[in-house]
């Protein structure tokens, strides 16, 4: 038989988690055809790989880079992705992407994509259905394999608009109706964002009625939880889960984390002692038991895993989470959109109103009251818990990675008020980094190592495609960050384990046929790398540094990385469909 590309003597981590085997590996029309010695067969390409390792693509099965699809920038914010290593992404996640375009509430929808991604997003977007943006994206090149999720916050702002009000049956009847039209063009499944508006806004019969269609296609149901905090996180679980047994499918619990939160004076004591033990670990190291802080949630999900039912979890190597900074503010306050809640924040009465709520809100299940949202991280964490990620303008860059305490104080005033002045200055487009103490605390990102190296969990980079401000370290170095130091160094799982928790752990998760395994038939999504050398370069101060050890990746059997070469033309990704 004849290949377009032979790749001989790399030892093949398959993606099942077995010990690796050394073997060439024929690649014929973009899939793998054999698995054997093939010195006697010809091939247009030849590859000696003697002392490398060669694994699946990784496939990131919670990204938010779907959002750059449609844009000119696509390939120059997309590439440090495929750099190292990811071939396949998983969108619309957190109940968002970038359709089906509403025909009841367009404007409420633009506004709520310009304060996510920093500008007007409607001169790039030509559709309107889900399936035409399917299409849209797919006929504009796709530098990855993608597969989309129905986006639940966009479904209920179209038949919602900005109401805070639980779902009437005619709403319902309105996005299921939508929903089933998202699942027959092809998408994996629906994700929920219960803690942004308007997913906090929804109650669990509105979320078991659309999981039921979601069943009707054998999808999968994602959720970005109601509550990570200590107090809520398993009320939160819970809740996807008893949905995903009644409606008898498959759940993924999204990028898994435990936020710490008890009742007040304790919960101040406890955060004051957070950040002395984390100043006392920068000095001297001291051992964090394996696991504490997600292990008796991820024992439950084990639990019912052995009973039968088909459960995901997903999670990111790193100290810091991000979002946007009015991701932080009471549901209420965003009610309007963009012009709503920069109105009221430029309003000195209201803005106090805001703090206020802030100060004195209780995040109480299920969160849906006008005080209650469970993302009040300023009162759970803290005012100096959010880190400037992004701005728009040169006025404010000087502020890229610090807290808002630390910018208060520059600025003579209080953390909220820096906060708002900046968000007024920006117009709204201000995301931030999220963490007790600070962006790259190795204390911090230990103390989630437990739930990492979970057998059941699988690894997402939880990427924002902004293309200007500060990216997260993740969009460089997620998944050599993860082999090199969580498997190589700190041997926490053995490395072919660590490669089945980025390709075939996402893609059986998802259920993405034919890929996230090295095997025949299967789409040839590879990567080609140094088991010695494999890590990242890159910091959370100074995160845009390509990684270590990754030689070659190839996308449907083309080679789109050669050493330092970047070769994206033509662009080699498919657009995966249910």
């Amino acid at each position: 038989m004849h290949f377009d590309l032979i790749i001989e003597q790399p030892l093949v981590y398959d993606g099942s988690g077995t010990k690796p085997v050394t073997l060439d590996v024929g690649v014929k029309e973009g899939k793998i055809q054999a698995l054997d010695n093939l010195s006697e067969a010809g091939a247009d390409t030849r590859i000696h790989a003697h002392g490398m390792g060669l694994c699946p693509g990784f496939i990131d099965v919670h990204t938010h880079a779907d959002m750059a699809l449609h844009r000119p920038e696509q390939v120059r914010v997309l590439e440090p992705l495929v750099r190292q290593g990811i071939t396949t992404i998983v969108g619309g996640n957190c109940g968002v992407t970038m359709g089906p375009i509403s025909d009841r509430n367009p404007d409420f929808q633009y506004k709520f994509y310009e304060i996510f991604l920093g500008k007007d997003q409607q001169p790039y977007i030509n559709w309107k259905g889900f399936g035409e943006m399917l299409e849209s994206m797919e006929a504009g090149g796709l530098l990855l394999n993608t597969a989309m999720l129905a986006p639940h916050g966009i479904l209920r702002m179209h038949a919602m608009g900005d109401s805070v009000e639980v779902a009437g049956n005619e709403d319902l009847s309105i996005m299921e109706k939508a929903l089933r039209e998202c699942m027959e063009a092809g998408a994996m499944g629906m994700s929920t964002g219960l803690q942004y508006f308007p997913g906090l806004c929804s109650d669990s019969r509105e979320l078991l009625e659309l999981a039921k269609v979601v069943g009707e296609f054998d999808g999968v149901f994602t959720s970005h939880l109601r509550s990570y905090n200590s107090d809520g996180l398993q009320k939160a679980m819970d809740e996807i889960m008893d949905i995903g047994l009644e409606a008898q499918i498959s759940v993924q619990l999204s990028h898994l984390f435990w936020v710490p939160y008890l009742f007040e004076p304790v919960n101040t004591i406890m955060k004051a002692f957070i950040k002395a033990a984390s100043r006392l670990y920068k000095i001297h190291p001291f051992p964090l038991p394996l696991g504490s802080s997600t292990k008796s949630h991820l024992a439950k999900v084990a639990h019912r895993v052995d009973q039968g039912q088909p459960i995901g979890v997903d999670a990111m190597p790193t100290s810091a989470g991000f979002t946007h900074l009015f991701a932080f503010f009471p549901p209420w306050s965003l009610e309007g959109g963009m012009h709503g809640v920069l109105k009221r924040i430029a309003d000195p009465k209201e803005r106090l109103r805001i703090r206020k709520s802030i100060e004195n809100g209780k995040p109480v299940w299920p969160h849906r009251g006008p005080d209650s949202w469970s993302m009040n991280l300023f009162k759970v964490m803290g005012w100096d818990c959010a880190s400037v990620m992004s701005v728009t303008t040169e006025k404010n860059q000087k502020y890229l990675g610090m807290n808002f305490g630390e910018i208060g104080k520059l600025q003579g005033k209080h953390p909220f008020d820096a906060a708002c002045d900046m968000a007024l200055e920006e117009n709204g487009r201000v995301l931030i980094f999220e963490t007790p103490t600070y962006p790259g605390d190795p204390m911090v990102e230990l103390s989630l190592q437990g739930t990492l190296v979970d057998p059941n969990v699988s690894i997402g980079t939880d990427l924002i495609p902004l293309g200007f401000g500060k990216p997260s370290h993740l969009t460089y170095d997620c998944f050599p960050k993860f082999l090199g130091q969580y498997a190589r160094d700190w041997k926490l799982l053995a490395l072919p384990e660590a490669i089945r928790k980025c390709t075939e752990l996402p893609a059986s998760q998802i259920k993405i046929p034919n890929r996230g395994n090295i095997a025949r038939g299967y789409w040839a999504d590879m990567v080609l790398f140094d088991p010695e050398t494999i890590g990242s370069n890159s910091t959370a101060q100074d995160p845009a540094h390509f990684p270590k050890g990754i030689q070659k990746v190839f996308i449907n059997g083309r080679m789109v990385v050669d050493g330092e070469n970047f070769m994206p033309d033509p662009m080699p990704g498919q657009m995966i469909r249910k």
